[in-house]
């Protein structure tokens, strides 16, 4: 379960030093405490907490946002080589009261301005994130209407972004929708992306397509051609109705009768020929002339017309269907057929009246079949003249037919997209306007500040923790500079503004101020935290003063007594007040938020509980962590677990209830010999020499000898020298580690049987009648 208030370090991955290669990350929250023994790597992620590596800050804060301030051993050699001579330091005196309150309102002004810029830019990355899910929505959906469209019908023509979705949508973005007539498209992209470019031969054209149906002398075909003669003869052939049987057998035979009837064989009479031409009127003649000459000429305009266009192109262009075009043409021919049958019949019989089919409608229809054909092979021949503008052409109107077949996707995406723009214009209207106030504010701020004057604050506040913490003779002040006078006397002149401070003590023969010399490490330590202090509710650069501070405290107590540790724990449970009242300013103790994160990291259990003890319910802004180091490798462990009272809740566990419980701890998890064997000493050492008062040679005597055979012997009976080995091993160095005294073993490294140590540790409980003891410690019931 994630904690409920995250600061503004918001994770911490560990990878220098001793966690290197371990994977170990921290997700703090505002209040941070670590516990673990001297080398386990607390330095470490100190200094990976200044360093910013590994550092992740939260949403809206940068590493410039904040100023890290860290106490530890670098910080006291830094400033403390010099101790007598410390930097300035420049905080809010009391008659700036005014302008530090008007300080304040613009800080905590620039604090709702950082959040709405938080917020904003929360809502701009959500905004960008769904745009890019809008893009990639787009990309698919054109890419996949149109797979048919690119990989089947114009494969050629993507060049450059057939492989990739979003650039073949971007390119479809380029182009105003076009609609064409795809099977034209098509045609166009086989003549200018074939592999052999062709041009075909046209169709013949049909010049007229009247041109059957308009022939002279067509009205024939609508007179009844009969004799008119009034001859004896003609009579008889109208009265045997043999008229035109008799002219056509003549035409046909009386070159070759000889003189004789053709059908009976007798001699004509020798004036047959003038009685028969008689017989016929000059009318009927002329109009069979008519009827003869119109059947040759429409035979001859038939042939004329058919003949070239039944002959069509030795190579066909591809793309024309001719099932249409010969269909018409066999229809064509029908009718011709079936018009030259109608004007033989009249000529067989002229009194006949006829009527011809027309072949304009179906010659047009034709003709209008060749027309489109020849448009067709036009439009590939000119493609095949200029085969690479054609091609470009062709890819354009693609292209534009692609945008105008997604035209519906690509409105609804424009539509979308618009609307996203607008509301990331709204969020960023917010940011750019916030920044402008935090500029504006921050401006002000550095203004107020040149306002304020350097003041004594904070060398006073160090004096009185000086003198609470018994430092008798020691004080801090304005470090002077000493100029020679003329007549060769020096002068001590305090520069203004105050440059730097220093530790002095006064001479108690002269009664002048000097240089304190030759302090130890304790109080050097403790003038170090005073001074740490002050750059903490102060600032040593007018330019921080607005920043937020992120504090980190590195065994601040080290070398101190308990006086001076009970003083510095006071004054960092003041900055933990400082850094709750971020999350519960319900009673603060003390005023002010501008500590956002604090990190306390020590070794000293006292310490440790000194300073927990607070907050330690607050589960959800207070974490507890266990630094330990196994085989040169360094852990962290989170110390919570499940609410007994409520659980649905968790809630934090100290792992330090006091340096013999983590001792403890210790030994229930160290796996290796040699510091499983400092481990037992020490609280051996502890319980039976300092609780219980025992001598280390009388715990040597009462375990080594009245109770000799228990450890020689198992319950069976069979010897167990290596336990009585073992237990000398561990009291010999209890003895050796306070008196000086051991008895000569050679023990430091002869045993590493883990199992060993531990069931020779839990025997001399049992056998100092303080099993019950183990028991609790170890936690069996």
């Amino acid at each position: 379960m994630d904690k409920i208030f995250q600061s503004e370090i918001t994770q911490i991955k560990l990878d220098a030093a001793t966690f290197k290669g371990t994977g170990e990350c921290i997700e703090p929250t505002y209040i941070n405490y670590f516990f673990g023994n001297n080398g386990t790597g607390k330095s470490t992620i100190a200094k990976s907490i200044q360093s910013g590596m590994g550092v992740t800050y939260a949403p809206g804060v940068s590493a410039d946002d904040c100023q890290v301030l860290i106490y530890n051993q670098e910080y006291i050699d830094r400033n403390m080589q010099n101790f007598h001579n410390l930097p300035g330091v420049f905080t809010m005196a009391e008659e700036n009261a005014e302008i530090q309150q008007q300080i304040d309102e613009a800080s905590s002004k620039i604090d709702v301005a950082q959040k709405l810029i938080t917020s904003a830019e929360s809502e701009k990355v959500k905004l960008l994130d769904k745009k890019d899910r809008l893009d990639k929505n787009l990309y698919s959906e054109v890419w996949e209407k149109t797979n048919t469209l690119r990989t089947e019908d114009f494969p050629n023509t993507q060049t450059g972004v057939s492989n990739s979705k979003k650039k073949l949508a971007e390119k479809v973005m380029e182009y105003a929708p076009a609609e064409y007539d795809l099977n034209e498209l098509k045609r166009m992209y086989s003549s200018a992306y074939a592999a052999v470019p062709k041009e075909y031969e046209l169709f013949q054209a049909i010049p007229d397509s009247s041109v059957l149906d308009n022939i002279e002398g067509k009205d024939v075909l609508s007179i009844a051609i009969v004799n008119a003669s009034e001859t004896q003869l003609a009579e008889f052939w109208k009265n045997i109705s043999s008229a035109e049987w008799v002219r056509t057998g003549h035409t046909a035979y009386h070159q070759k009768a000889g003189g004789k009837c053709p059908y009976c064989s007798q001699a004509l009479p020798p004036n047959f020929e003038q009685k028969l031409t008689e017989s016929f009127d000059d009318q009927y003649k002329k109009n069979r002339g008519r009827l003869e000459k119109f059947l040759s000429d429409y035979r001859d305009a038939a042939n004329t017309l058919f003949i070239p266009i039944a002959k069509m192109p030795e190579s066909v262009y591809p793309a024309i269907d001719l099932k249409p075009y010969k269909d018409k043409l066999d229809a064509l021919k029908g009718i011709i057929t079936a018009n030259i049958q109608r004007i033989n019949a009249k000529v067989t019989e002229p009194a006949k009246i006829v009527t011809l089919d027309d072949t304009a409608p179906l010659l047009a229809e034709l003709q209008a079949l060749i027309e489109g054909y020849n448009k067709l092979i036009e439009e590939n021949n000119a493609v095949v003249d200029d085969a690479p503008k054609k091609k470009e052409e062709c890819k354009d109107k693609f292209f534009a037919y692609l945008a105008f077949f997604v035209k519906d996707i690509m409105t609804a995406y424009r539509n979308s997209y618009a609307d996203i723009e607008k509301q990331i214009k709204e969020q960023q209207a917010i940011i750019t306007k916030q920044n402008a106030e935090i500029n504006e504010l921050t401006n002000s701020i550095r203004i107020l500040n040149s306002q304020t004057k350097e003041t004594e604050s904070a060398m006073n506040n160090i004096n009185l923790m000086l003198k609470d913490a018994g430092f008798q003779g020691f004080e801090v002040c304005p470090h002077w500079e000493e100029k020679i006078s003329p007549d060769g006397s020096v002068q001590k002149i305090i520069p203004s503004p105050v440059r730097n401070y220093a530790v002095v003590r006064t001479n108690e023969i002269t009664g002048e101020k000097e240089i304190a010399q030759n302090l130890s490490e304790g109080k050097k330590n403790f003038i170090a935290f005073l001074y740490f202090q002050q750059s903490v509710f102060g600032s040593t650069d007018a330019e921080n003063l607005h920043r937020k501070k992120i504090v980190v405290i590195d065994d601040p107590v080290s070398s101190m007594d308990s006086g001076t540790l009970f003083i510095v724990s006071a004054q960092i449970r003041r900055m933990i007040h400082i850094c709750r009242n971020n999350v519960d300013n319900r009673n603060p103790v003390v005023n002010g938020n501008f500590i956002k994160q604090i990190f306390i990291l020590t070794h000293n259990a006292y310490f440790h509980r000194e300073v927990t003890y607070l907050y330690a319910n607050r589960w959800d802004f207070v974490s507890f962590y266990l630094v330990r180091k196994f085989n040169n490798k360094s852990s962290v462990t989170l110390y919570d677990q499940q609410n007994p009272d409520c659980p649905s809740e968790r809630m934090n566990v100290n792992p330090v209830k006091n340096s013999y419980a983590a001792l403890w701890e210790s030994y229930k998890e160290v796996k290796s010999g040699i510091p499983l064997k400092s481990i037992i000493r020490r609280i051996l050492e502890y319980y039976f020499l300092q609780l219980c008062g025992y001598e280390g040679d009388d715990l040597r005597k009462c375990i080594l000898e009245d109770h000799r055979d228990d450890f020689m012997y198992d319950e069976n009976g069979a010897e167990t020298p290596d336990r009585y080995e073992m237990a000398k091993v561990l009291l010999s160095y209890i003895v050796a580690d306070n008196s000086g005294v051991n008895d000569g073993i050679n023990y430091t490294d002869d045993f590493l049987d883990v199992q060993l140590y531990r069931n020779t540790f839990k025997m001399i409980f049992k056998y100092m009648n303080q099993e019950q003891h183990f028991n609790m410690m170890m936690g069996i019931r």
